[in-house]
């Protein structure tokens, strides 16, 4: 960071420890005045005229500490911390479009974001056997098209589709609800290198900012607002992952659930879900790539080499009934093939992978 840059950071750290100053109000005071530095040097009367900022407000700005801004920058630069200021090209886009992104985010790790897709996954802290195989498989499934998962390395749902990212190299990317002074829960500091290899961490709260349940909260707001979709792969009828996704609607991004039995305590939420029209039934990575219209065609240049392989004996059973017509539905194709839908669809979306069919309108496929 140049001179200005530095200062900037230190200011807008001050902005964001005041009190009383939110998001979105933090975004509204540097963009009408133009900088975090503006802020603390307009006189007050001027603030108090900005649509939104009331006197209680702009009592708190003036009340702001630079020394407690000063020694977050030597935290940052003794612990090799990034940050990513809203005004910044290397600011998350998606998120920077949501009015109560923060002004500033904490990271740590290697990052590459540009021309990427990114999906997070979310659910209980509590899933279940049928849960961890449904994201790890899910994960698998998406690998060859290099997604950047994107969790909050909680218990239970996170940290599985963490430990699946990692499986798969696939850049791996933890929302914390807390500073990077620590890792919580203390367990998964096993899974710290290996994310920072490829992805890492990102925050908005500064060190020694108190541990509070609340934190995980405005934390999902980054989760939901830095991707193109939110996967929901269990949920009990409240819960965390609800908030989320209640979220990731609100910024107009794509809401996946995986179905459940109605019994089941760990489906209730997602069912609720789908049944709400408040997210997409989804049971395959091939309804995530259909669904977000995702290039099939301009993703294969970046798949391995490794997918150019002769077929199994599933793939040629498929288009050997798909050469019979030339193309076929997906339900016939259930029923000629005699594949389950659940393995059929995994196999289309490997198939497109490969160039050996596309789909067309309707749940119809043909050969290439």
């Amino acid at each position: 960071m140049n001179n200005y840059q530095e200062e900037e950071i230190l200011y807008a750290i001050a902005l964001t420890k005041a009190k009383n100053i939110g998001d979105i109000s933090a975004r509204k005071l540097v963009s009408t005045l133009g900088s975090a530095k503006a802020v603390f040097e307009e006189k007050a009367k001027n603030i108090a005229l900005i649509d939104g900022i009331g006197l209680r407000q702009v009592e708190e700005i003036s009340k702001a500490n630079l020394n407690e801004a000063e020694e977050e920058m030597r935290f940052i630069e003794d612990h090799d911390i990034n940050t990513w200021y809203f005004k910044d090209k290397e600011y998350p886009k998606r998120l920077n479009q949501c009015q109560d992104a923060p002004i500033l985010l904490f990271h740590k790790g290697n990052f590459d974001l540009v021309n990427k897709p990114l999906i997070s996954i979310v659910g209980t802290r509590k899933i279940t056997a049928h849960g961890i195989d449904i994201c790890q498989k899910l994960i698998e499934d998406l690998a060859p098209l290099n997604p950047v998962i994107i969790s909050g390395f909680a218990f239970g749902t996170d940290i599985t589709a963490h430990k699946a990212a990692i499986e798969q190299n696939l850049q791996n990317i933890a929302i914390l609800g807390h500073g990077l002074d620590k890792i919580y829960p203390a367990i998964h500091s096993r899974y710290v290198p290996k994310l920072e290899k490829n992805g890492g961490f990102i925050t908005d709260f500064t060190s020694e900012a108190k541990f509070d349940r609340k934190n995980f909260v405005k934390r999902n707001r980054i989760i939901a607002g830095m991707t193109e979709a939110t996967v929901v792969i269990e949920s009990a009828e409240k819960g965390g992952s609800l908030i989320t996704a209640d979220l990731a609607n609100q910024y107009n991004r794509e809401v996946f659930a995986v179905p459940g039995r109605p019994e089941d305590r760990y489906s209730i939420g997602c069912n609720n879900l789908i049944k709400k029209n408040q997210a997409h039934l989804i049971t395959s990575a091939a309804d995530i790539v259909y669904l977000l219209n995702w290039d099939i065609e301009k993703k294969k240049a970046g798949i391995q080499q490794s997918l150019f392989v002769d077929l199994d004996e599933n793939e040629k059973k498929v288009i050997e009934v798909l050469a019979q017509d030339g193309k076929k539905e997906l339900d016939d194709l259930v029923i000629e093939t005699e594949i389950p839908g659940h393995q059929l669809a995994s196999i289309l979306l490997n198939l497109e992978l490969k160039g050996k069919i596309r789909p067309l309108p309707g749940k119809q496929y043909e050969t290439i």
